[in-house]
């Protein structure tokens, strides 16, 4: 039995050509001599398509589709996602549903048992549960047990779900375990998804088949990373990351887990590695801090290239502008985006004001001419001169603070906004996770944007991306990295004036935010007590802004956004 894996990026909604890349896919692996092809969860709509689930011309778009996919399916069988109606007369109007599509039809619908309704993820809000009996599907004498994402996930020591469809589905003794996933882009996400396939298969002594999705869905990135797992637990076989992939490979030889050259049928790499261990239980990582491994820090810098791209590209947009003031944030956000569109398609602006050190300038400067990347200067004083001239009357005898601070960050995105609107370009937003968790931004002024790229990576965690995109060649100048950092908005600012140190900052956010330790334990921990009251105050009294901000590419365990949901009026730690 030849099963091929099929690693696409799919656009949520786009039925015309989510179904042409399934049906040339098919043909690919029918041409390769495949058995089966396996497509990754809802591959036929796209993952996650929300509120689109409430319509019924987008349920039916979606069975036409289905049908036309399977119309294509002779002489070899295939295994895509969808959503399906549910007939009964109580529950939820839907299924989250594996179709098996073989000699022109439709031979079988398995349900997905176990729904998230957690961080990212509101499946629960659309789909109703699988509550028959598992069963299998068989094709050609090989007996699967086909499942979906989160029915592999319920294998951990403190399960989540009172029900595991594999115990069920072991007792009816299939040959092979896949499973078809949308499993969202964490930069711990890797260790864990190897560690749940592998207690998958050794615990029911099966060969696992993955496949996951790859591409940007707006906040969410899928980083694919489909596999095949041998039922030792040793990954044999592995997709790559954060780009589209296919293979072939042979189930008896899985089985036996002596994988040999040859067997694995690729046009993007016809030799991969044979036999990669799986991370055992005791190996995975638990980040105790916010500080990144090299591992981590390149496949945040792959995954956020990745989501530009995608959510520049599936938005029908090119261009991107962006504020380039000689800082840490502006000059990562910069290099990331010339990766993503190309340095032609990315224009860096720079808008010194009166208090804008030389520095700031020259090194603007020279990272823009680094990444060949054209820009403006445009100075900023005779607009806040203006302004401040017009409340000249209303601000008699009151003296410089806030106030002006942020005429000058929302002079700042006025005119990015121009430029934006007047030549067609998205503005990227280049605030961090440490400012935004703290409020250290200005409603319509440096929270502007179309989309965060750093919103979820930490200060400290800016300057590791940094240093890796300097790893091979200085493009961030030196000193964007080593200098205090700065808002430059008055005199001799810096972020240390009424910020703690981002080293000690930054912890405590990620302690609170990630693992949502309370004061008290962070106390214990050891960081000081005032300080902790303090943070914690600005998270929550700030909640109102991030409303208001751009969508947020998640890289973390704990994004802004969808995934964490607070209320902006509660009382707690004010």
């Amino acid at each position: 039995m030849k099963i091929a894996l099929a690693q696409l990026n799919y656009h949520v909604g786009d039925f015309v050509n989510n179904v042409a890349r399934i049906v040339e896919t098919i043909g690919k692996a029918k041409l390769q001599e495949a058995d089966v092809v396996v497509f990754a969860e809802l591959s036929v709509c796209g993952y996650p398509p929300r509120d689109f689930l409430e319509f019924g011309d987008f349920i039916r778009r979606c069975d036409e589709a289905v049908e036309t996919i399977a119309a294509k399916c002779h002489g070899i069988a295939a295994i895509v996602g969808a959503p399906s109606v549910n007939l009964a007369p109580k529950g939820k109007p839907l299924y989250n549903t594996a179709f098996f599509l073989a000699d022109g039809k439709v031979l079988a619908k398995i349900h997905k048992t176990l729904l998230p309704n957690y961080d990212v993820f509101d499946e629960y809000r659309y789909f109703e549960p699988n509550r028959l009996p598992c069963s299998l599907v068989e094709y050609k004498g090989c007996h699967f047990a086909l499942t979906i994402c989160e029915d592999l996930w319920n294998i951990a020591d403190d399960p989540l779900y009172v029900r595991n469809p594999m115990d069920e589905l072991i007792t009816l003794r299939p040959d092979v375990l896949i499973n078809i996933a949308s499993s969202p882009f964490n930069y711990n996400q890797r260790n864990i998804r190897c560690e749940v396939l592998a207690r998958n298969a050794t615990t029911y002594n099966l060969p696992v088949f993955y496949v996951n999705q790859v591409g940007g869905q707006t906040e969410l990135i899928f980083d694919g990373g489909s596999m095949v797992v041998d039922s030792n637990g040793m990954v044999v076989a592995k997709l790559k990351e954060f780009e589209e992939d296919f293979m072939i490979y042979e189930h008896h030889k899985v089985t036996n887990s002596q994988p040999e050259s040859g067997n694995i049928q690729s046009s993007d790499h016809p030799a991969i590695h044979s036999s990669i261990p799986a991370f055992q239980h005791s190996s995975i990582p638990v980040f105790q801090d916010a500080v990144l491994s090299p591992q981590a820090t390149r496949l945040i810098h792959d995954a956020l290239i990745l989501g530009i791209r995608d959510y520049f590209g599936k938005m029908g947009f090119t261009k991107a502008i962006l504020g380039l003031s000689g800082g840490i944030d502006s000059a990562v956000t910069l290099v990331l985006a010339a990766k993503a569109l190309g340095n032609e398609n990315v224009r860096a602006i720079l808008l010194p004001s009166q208090f804008s050190s030389y520095h700031s300038i020259t090194d603007a400067r020279l990272l823009a001419e680094n990444m060949c990347v054209p820009f403006e200067i445009i100075p900023i004083e005779p607009a806040c001169q203006s302004i401040e001239k017009t409340l000249q009357p209303q601000f008699e005898g009151l003296p410089f603070n806030i106030t002006e601070e942020n005429i000058q960050a929302r002079i700042r995105a006025v005119i990015l906004m121009a430029l934006s609107n007047k030549f067609g370009y998205i503005l990227l937003n280049t605030s961090n996770k440490s400012e935004a968790a703290v409020g250290y931004g200005t409603l319509y002024g440096d929270m502007c944007g179309g989309l965060s790229v750093l919103g979820d990576v930490y200060k400290t965690q800016v300057y590791e991306l940094a240093r890796f995109i300097n790893q091979d060649s200085i493009l961030i100048p030196e000193n964007s990295i080593l200098k205090p950092p700065s808002a430059e908005l008055r005199p001799g600012q810096k972020d240390s004036d009424s910020l703690p140190d981002y080293a000690i900052l930054d912890q405590i956010l990620f302690k609170y935010i990630e693992q949502c330790a309370g004061p008290e334990e962070l106390i214990r921990q050891g960081f000081d007590a005032v300080t902790v009251r303090r943070v914690l105050k600005l998270v929550n009294s700030t909640e109102y802004k991030r409303y208001q901000t751009p969508p947020i590419l998640r890289v973390s365990l704990k994004a802004f956004g969808m995934g964490r949901r607070m209320p902006i009026v509660a009382k707690y730690l004010s």
